[in-house]
């Protein structure tokens, strides 16, 4: 997934009408203001209520669904191979909203304040604060990956990570 892809998804996504923000590492790569390393996938966190113009936008660009693990995500590959892993968030009348989560109890909090913007080749992209990634970014054993943007969010941020 590169930059320019990101950019016109995001660019799709916003004409159809859908509001999207950037998680995973484009996320942290958007907060830091420069790509930092090569990316799979992108992760993005849409409002439940607005799914159907999610898929519908994306599926006229050729993607299709290869993953199922509603309600907590699910994911969509283009024939080329390029994937995005979507986040279904239900928001609250403060701003803040809620992602299921395995153990339904216990779903993800995002708080109001964790919707902020980043950039990606110049161009202000929506995205997920430093904090909330961090949050994410605890309670299992990192990869590689992991490890590399945690360790941007702490040099650019001077935040502590959990690794």
């Amino acid at each position: 997934m590169t930059a320019g892809d990101v950019l016109s998804l995001l660019a799709l996504l916003r004409h159809a009408g859908a509001d999207v923000w950037i998680g995973g590492g484009w996320g942290i790569d958007a907060l830091v203001g420069a790509q930092t390393r090569e990316h799979r996938d992108l992760d993005l966190m849409h409002r439940q209520d607005q799914e159907a113009t999610v898929l519908a936008a994306l599926s006229r660009e050729g993607f299709a669904e290869t993953l199922d693990w509603r309600p907590v995500r699910f994911v969509v590959t283009a024939p080329d191979g390029r994937e995005i892993d979507l986040h279904p968030l239900v928001f609250a009348d403060d701003g803040s909203a809620e992602q299921a989560a395995p153990e339904p109890d216990r779903p993800f909090a995002y708080p109001a304040s964790c919707f902020v913007t980043g950039t990606i080749e110049g161009t202000t992209v929506p995205c997920l604060s430093a904090a909330q990634q961090v949050y994410f970014h605890q309670g299992y054993e990192p990869s590689d990956r992991d490890r590399h943007d945690m360790a941007q969010l702490r040099r650019v941020f001077g935040i502590a990570t959990h690794f």
